[in-house]
């Protein structure tokens, strides 16, 4: 499955480049994630709790960024798995572009799903997955305009 899309983000480049690649910023967007350490440079390592349709299952993997162009683009990919519920894997080109209301975020992602998950039919798995995208880039959306400092500045 294939999924494309933007946002505008009331922000510099830079400080969206910064919180893509920014742990805390990733763990608090994705939707159920429970716990993301690690960097951009050595990959980073997460949990992610969900619920598709009947299925719960508690993902265990691993995320890496690859091509880094910085500010302009990268690629981040991942793999989990959730036990008997199945496994997940794919990944997003992100793009970020100059505008000027501030910087448009925009993305490309493929995924792919086995297990009991696959098993609830295309039409189910495609609008979660519409779903959770769209949640993840709203909410970094709302982190990076609310935060007004990139991951780096200290917090006063």
């Amino acid at each position: 499955m294939e999924l494309t899309g933007s946002r505008i983000i009331a922000a510099p480049r830079e400080t969206v480049w910064g919180h893509l690649n920014d742990p805390e910023t990733l763990r608090a967007c994705i939707p159920g994630c429970e716990e993301l350490s690690g960097s951009a440079e050595e990959g980073f390592e997460a949990t992610v709790k969900q619920k598709v349709g009947p299925v719960k299952a508690t993902f265990k993997g691993v995320v890496t960024v690859s091509d880094a162009n910085p500010p302009e683009s990268y690629r981040i990919a991942g793999e989990g798995k959730g036990g008997v519920a199945g496994f997940a894997k794919g990944g997003a080109d992100v793009r970020l572009l100059e505008v000027p209301e501030g910087t448009e975020l925009a993305y490309s992602v493929d995924a792919k799903v086995g297990g009991k998950i696959a098993q609830l039919g295309s039409r189910v798995v495609d609008s979660f997955a519409a779903k959770m995208a769209d949640t993840f880039f709203e909410n970094f959306k709302a982190r990076v305009e609310g935060a007004g400092v990139s991951p780096q500045d200290p917090v006063t």
